[in-house]
């Protein structure tokens, strides 16, 4: 059985979330946002990739500072490991549900992810690697899981990545850099197709990260 979400009002995880925002932007030169059109009446899947502790800032400041501003959001939320929400209680509160990978109940999580996202203005954090790993990596390999929610969602949803990377270049700051993609709808979803386009734009993000040096 899936722990399932039980967000306080949304007006309180927004405050809550532009909190988080004032409290970790201050530690960032600048974050430069290189955004795509957000489709209207639509509920939203955030994928980015997962490479460090403040992950979740990175999505939540996308879905405040862009995504919100664009289309207003009505819920949030975030596929969480089982294991965690056991440990950590408030998590159901801050929209998590659970996955318990390896079970029976997965499929459960899974129809309740595209359950979420049958109605318009409800947005998934999701991270498709399902591991952490440097953000360096070449090549986003992609677990079957978004696969899944996207073919069970019936209503209207757009799919959205983000290339997010951090460097420090001038400043004893860091900078972050998320540069988003769109990658369609649920409707004309095809799971081979998204992979390719991800890795390009994530190839490409990088490269257009890089001040001098030419590589070839």
């Amino acid at each position: 059985m899936i722990i399932k979400a039980k967000p306080l009002p949304f007006f309180f995880i927004k405050r809550g979330a532009l909190f988080l925002i004032w409290f970790f932007r201050r530690r960032f030169n600048k974050m430069v946002i290189k955004g795509v059109d957000i489709k209207p009446n639509h509920s939203y899947i955030l994928m980015c990739n997962h490479f460090g502790f403040l992950d979740g800032f990175f999505a939540i400041f996308l879905c405040f500072k862009y995504i919100n501003k664009q289309q207003p959001l009505k819920g949030l939320y975030t596929m969480s490991v089982k294991k965690q929400m056991q440990k950590n209680w408030w998590l159901k509160h801050a929209g998590s549900f659970s996955v318990d990978p390896g079970t029976r109940s997965i499929n459960e999580s899974l129809d309740y992810a595209a359950s979420l996202l049958n109605e318009a203005g409800n947005i998934l954090i999701y991270y498709p690697q399902g591991n952490l790993e440097s953000q360096h990596i070449r090549h986003i390999e992609f677990k079957e899981g978004i696969y899944e929610i996207a073919t069970r969602t019936k209503g209207n949803c757009q799919l959205i990545w983000s290339s997010n990377l951090i460097e420090y270049f001038e400043s004893t700051k860091p900078s972050a850099y998320m540069t988003m993609l769109d990658c369609g709808t649920n409707h004309n979803f095809d799971f081979d197709a998204v992979k390719k386009k991800v890795n390009r734009h994530h190839l490409q993000a990088m490269k257009d990260n890089v001040r001098f040096t030419e590589e070839p």
